[in-house]
């Protein structure tokens, strides 16, 4: 009477395992390609057929669910273990348990990158479960660094004026875009969230630089000129332009490549034969807002590396310019995510993310050579792509304090410093 319920046990034993290597699968080829890749591109390569495929998940929707569950699961559980740490006596400096804590939060990103991509994005379905997927927001491992924090500023590591729970939410989300591909590239995860922390907790700059010194740089008042040029406004009777608006904002929040053209005529409120005649095809579309979105921001930077100001002044001005593009073009920002991964889209974005690092790293090597940058770091490659990413300060920050408190947290943290360095 055994053996049926032995051998049920390995049937179900063996679909447990043939189940997680689906989701593996899946994971993997989504990381790679994004939200298109099919069922029968994961059977494939999964070594199965379709039909075997569908008597673990009956849709790809319920896959994607499973996806993002699981890493909502490991997320919590990382912050559960982090709240329950802080309970015991811990003599170690705060930045070494922040590292800590963002190393195990940076291997979760880069195990879960799948799911990590469909959080950038509204739901690709209604599901109702998928949707309030998709929305959650990582409170636990918030909590935990903010918990963490605390604990620095009691001890007085950390600078009273610091708002900790924006600096919670910063930390929390570097450490995620550790699972974005083109910022990690070849570097080991905890190699790239111990230099994000080194980052923002001990800052790049050797000297003091107050908010008004760096207000009358050059590159400052370069910046600002720049910004004040994207104030173009499109003409209302140009149907292109408000096709081209409307898309921006559907891709923006669905993502490129699940939008179609249906979706994009019925938003605007056209038929799908005129939006063709009226933009061409969606690469098409795609390319003129994102080509738009580079010049701007791409011509921003390169005019404020042409001034004649310090590395520092030049990074505090290059974030101003990101702030602003956060706030200006926000549909365009969320719409690059997809090229941060493994294998992006074939449309060229406009941002010229390559030229970008490029510049970035030869403005950090001429400060360490100056003396005016230090800060311990494995490679100027590495530092490049994490200066890059850190520049770019989220959205939800720059929505919930405003630009200018924006710009004095980003000069906090990637200049100054959190961390009080005369203790």
């Amino acid at each position: 009477m055994k053996k049926p319920r032995a051998f049920a046990d390995d049937v179900e034993h063996a679909d447990g395992t043939r189940r997680d290597e689906i989701l593996r699968t899946a994971a993997s080829l989504i990381a790679s390609s994004g939200l298109r890749t099919s069922l029968q591109e994961i059977a494939g390569a999964a070594g199965i057929l379709p039909g075997s495929l569908y008597h673990h998940f009956e849709s790809k929707e319920a896959l994607l669910i499973e996806l993002v569950r699981r890493y909502h699961e490991d997320l919590d559980r990382i912050g559960e273990n982090a709240q329950r740490r802080l309970e015991r006596p811990d003599s170690r400096a705060v930045f070494e348990r922040i590292v800590e804590l963002g190393s195990a939060i940076a291997n979760c990103a880069v195990r879960h990158r799948a799911a990590l991509q469909i959080s950038f994005y509204e739901s690709p379905s209604p599901n109702p479960e998928l949707v309030e997927l998709a929305e959650r927001r990582p409170t636990a491992i918030q909590q935990a660094i903010l918990q963490t924090l605390r604990a620095g500023r009691s001890s007085g590591s950390i600078r009273p004026e610091i708002d900790l729970p924006t600096l919670a939410d910063r930390i929390c989300q570097s450490m995620l875009h550790v699972g974005l591909d083109v910022i990690r590239h070849n570097a080991g995860a905890e190699q790239v969230a111990a230099l994000l922390c080194r980052i923002v907790l001990q800052g790049l700059a050797s000297g003091t630089h107050s908010d008004a010194k760096l207000n009358r740089s050059k590159a400052m008042k370069t910046a600002d000129q720049v910004i004040r040029s994207w104030n173009d406004q499109p003409d209302p009777d140009d149907k292109a332009a408000h096709v081209r608006m409307v898309a921006r904002t559907e891709f923006g929040r669905r993502g490129y490549e699940v939008t179609t053209i249906r979706d994009i005529a019925s938003a605007a409120g056209l038929g799908t034969g005129t939006v063709y005649r009226l933009i061409g095809s969606k690469e098409e579309l795609l390319a003129s807002i994102m080509r738009s979105f580079g010049e701007k921001v791409g011509g921003g930077w390169v005019s404020v590396l042409q001034t004649d100001a310090t590395p520092i002044e030049k990074l505090d001005a290059l974030s101003w310019i990101d702030i602003n593009a956060v706030d200006r073009f926000r549909d365009e920002f969320r719409i690059q995510l997809a090229w941060m991964r493994q294998s992006p889209p074939e449309v060229d974005p406009g941002l010229l993310f390559r030229t970008r690092l490029q510049q970035l790293k030869t403005l950090l090597s001429a400060g360490i050579r100056s003396g005016e940058i230090r800060i311990e770091t494995p490679s100027v490659a590495v530092l490049s792509r994490c200066v890059m990413d850190v520049l770019w300060i989220p959205e939800t920050i720059v929505r919930a304090a405003g630009k200018p408190a924006s710009l004095v947290h980003a000069r906090d943290t990637v200049l100054r410093g959190v961390i009080d360095r005369h203790k």
